[in-house]
């Protein structure tokens, strides 16, 4: 087992685990470590813990420091100069005519690099402008193309729900999402109430999706005849989330809502005659 510290760099992004080495670390600390892109300044968000080695990255880096006053005055520069440095790029790759649209730019806690994020259609050759950006800042400058859906976790906003966005309040992740689980959900297949900010697939379809799958493995399906306390009927519609159904009653056309503990299916009923050694 490995003592390890889980670390975010940005409000909702990915957890990355350190070494924690003789330091004493809390959760909702800020510490100094070391990552591929250099000397980085993070957050705590899981205290000190052990796990498995299978279920980090090896060799795990150790964390450097805890971050001092001067550490996070530093963070603060560096997020003035980074805004700063958006409007000047802006301004470059208006000169260069490049199709290309600017979405943040964050530099490094050791000012060792710049990082410039954009989306485009398609590839493009931004040769010339990062020669421009190089010759401006004196440092090294990376300019990462990304997508629609990066972009929307990086600018934030409110969804379709009325709420913040998942992916920029608290998912660390984005995972696969499909039309499938729309309809698992029993929602309407128009793009416009599916979709989220970004265009996409709304992220919520998949997190909420076990529930639903959950839902549905329990209750009977829709046309399956079940006994209710009022009699025996066809059920006709499902509430997943409630985990209630709607059942036509035999001989009318009367509409009953029961729960899952309400019922019983033909195939439970079946169950409970052979359990009991009664066939008929």
């Amino acid at each position: 087992m490995l003592k390890v510290i889980g670390v975010r760099f940005k409000e909702a992004g990915k957890i990355y685990y350190f070494d924690p080495g003789e330091w004493r670390i809390e959760r909702n600390d800020a510490v100094i470590v070391e990552t591929v892109r250099g000397i980085e300044y993070g957050n705590v968000v899981l205290g000190i813990r052990h796990v498995r080695e299978d279920e980090v990255v090896l060799p795990l880096k150790k964390v450097l420091r805890v971050a001092t006053e001067e550490d996070v005055k530093t963070v603060e520069d560096n997020r003035r100069a980074a805004r700063e440095a958006l409007g000047i790029c802006e301004e470059k790759i208006r000169a260069h005519g490049l199709e290309m649209k600017l979405v943040d730019a964050e530099y490094t806690f050791d000012r060792n690099k710049i990082i410039f994020y954009f989306t485009a259609d398609g590839r493009v050759d931004f040769r010339e402008l990062v020669r421009d950006l190089a010759s401006v800042f004196r440092t090294r400058i990376e300019l990462r193309q990304i997508g629609v859906r990066d972009e929307a976790k990086m600018l934030g906003g409110i969804g379709p729900c009325g709420r913040i966005l998942c992916c920029s309040s608290f998912l660390g992740d984005f995972e696969p999402v499909s039309i499938k689980m729309a309809k698992d959900q029993n929602l309407s297949l128009n793009p416009a109430k599916i979709s989220g900010l970004c265009g996409r697939l709304m992220c919520c379809l998949k997190f909420e999706n076990d529930v639903y799958e959950e839902s549905k493995r329990l209750l009977p399906d829709v046309g399956e005849r079940v006994l209710t306390t009022r009699g025996e009927g066809r059920v006709v519609l499902l509430n997943l989330l409630e985990r209630k159904l709607q059942v036509e009653l035999n001989g009318s056309r009367t509409l009953v809502e029961c729960t899952l503990e309400e019922i019983q299916t033909d195939s439970s009923r079946d169950h409970s005659r052979q359990a009991s050694g009664t066939f008929q």
